[in-house]
């Protein structure tokens, strides 16, 4: 789980305010959605048609050595394994979304991927809920492991059918058992983050305990597949040492990444509204810009809000095309010209700061904001450059 901001051209000043199409930034693609199962979004990223053909060429012989008169199709046999392998990861994840969906923690999406699959869960507020949301993944992939161990008693295991319950039994056994290994980012990395956090008081304490049992672990993964390897053949040898490789490297890098995000976590409420906002000057629309610098200038000011006939803020001059707009041109360009309508999510509250701040912009891309006090007086304006590199001086403090 990973539970995560048109310079309009103009040959005199005129008083009509131009509004700058800023849309929200489109996420990334995660790859193909394979639908909303409880409301969640489900994708399959690209990397996981990759591991499915690795499991189809490893396990074809396997099938064909059970099963000699299969012939091509063993290979239709293996993908359906791998098809079936992974359905189970979805569910593990599932598992996991829906505990989290119970305790009211929003699930952005599940991607299943390369090495298994990622739950994007909010962040848990309490030990208790942490511990409940990691818990449930293995949980269920143990009972799915028996269920089928049931199943396969009660059928021949010389069938096809009998080794196909047998191989799933086994693999949701193996992944409840790896989720289980008490070291980040695995599920049991995050229990044992929760019972420490829990003892202690202090998240970061369990995230500082959880991280470093995990690389821990990932060495151990890495010494465990170098050793199994020395008395594999050539073939076998390969693939153990890349995917025990792959994985010590995944687990190694989860386990930073998590104590870097919970340090910084920690320093989050250092990231003020007050602090980071601009001082800012009333213009109206209809002012060169020439002119509307040099008051801002004399003000010590470095923000210009666009107000309306009542003195009401309707726009924000942005930065960035005042800074395109050359200097011989600027006593002929109007502000209004050059400032971005207030829409809805760009007025933020002087108090607001941490990680309110950072999804309130979230929420409204935009390249400045609205700063105002609580009885709605203009407090100045907030640059997201500036946050941004507030946020940057964090991450490497």
């Amino acid at each position: 789980m990973h539970s995560i901001l048109t310079v309009t051209d103009s040959s005199r000043p005129q008083g009509r305010r131009v509004r700058q199409d800023e849309a929200p930034r489109r996420e990334p693609r995660r790859g193909l959605l394979m639908g909303r199962p409880f409301g969640v979004p489900v994708y399959v990223a690209p990397t996981w048609f990759v591991i499915a053909a690795v499991i189809t060429v490893l396990f074809a012989p396997t099938f064909e050595s059970l099963f000699p008169d299969l012939g091509p199709w063993r290979f239709v046999l293996s993908f359906g394994f791998a098809v079936l392998l992974y359905l189970s990861v979805l569910v593990h994840e599932l598992a996991h979304a829906v505990t989290a969906l119970r305790l009211g923690l929003p699930v952005r999406r599940i991607t299943i991927q390369f090495l298994g699959g990622v739950s994007e869960i909010d962040k848990p507020e309490t030990a208790r809920h942490e511990f409940l949301v990691s818990a449930a993944g293995p949980a269920l992939s143990l009972v799915l492991g028996g269920g089928f161990w049931v199943i396969g008693l009660a059928l021949h295991v010389d069938t096809l059918a009998g080794r196909m319950i047998a191989l799933l039994a086994v693999s949701n056994l193996l992944v409840a058992a790896f989720n289980l290994l008490p070291g980040l980012p695995l599920d049991g990395g995050r229990m044992l983050r929760a019972v420490v956090w829990r003892v202690s008081g202090r998240p970061l304490a369990g995230t500082i305990a959880a991280s470093w049992a995990g690389r821990v672990l990932a060495v151990v993964v890495l010494v465990a597949a170098v050793t199994w390897s020395l008395g594999a053949d050539a073939g076998a040898r390969t693939y153990t040492m890349i995917f025990g490789a792959l994985v010590a490297g995944f687990m190694w890098a989860g386990a930073v990444q998590s104590l870097r995000a919970e340090r910084l976590r920690e320093r989050l409420p250092q990231l003020r509204v007050r602090v980071l906002t601009r001082r800012a000057i009333p213009v109206a629309a209809s002012v060169p810009l020439a002119e509307a610098l040099r008051r801002a200038h004399e003000e010590g000011a470095r923000g210009l809000v666009v107000v309306d006939g009542g003195g009401d803020p309707v726009a924000l001059v942005r930065e960035a095309a005042v800074l395109a707009t050359p200097e011989h041109r600027r006593p002929w360009v109007a502000v209004g010209a050059l400032a971005r309508d207030l829409a809805e999510g760009m007025r933020v509250p002087a108090d607001l700061a941490g990680e309110e701040l950072l999804v309130a912009m979230r929420g409204a891309p935009a390249s400045e904001y609205l700063v105002v006090e609580p009885d709605g007086r203009v407090y100045g304006v907030l640059a997201r450059t500036d946050v941004e590199h507030a946020f940057v001086a964090m991450m490497r403090a």
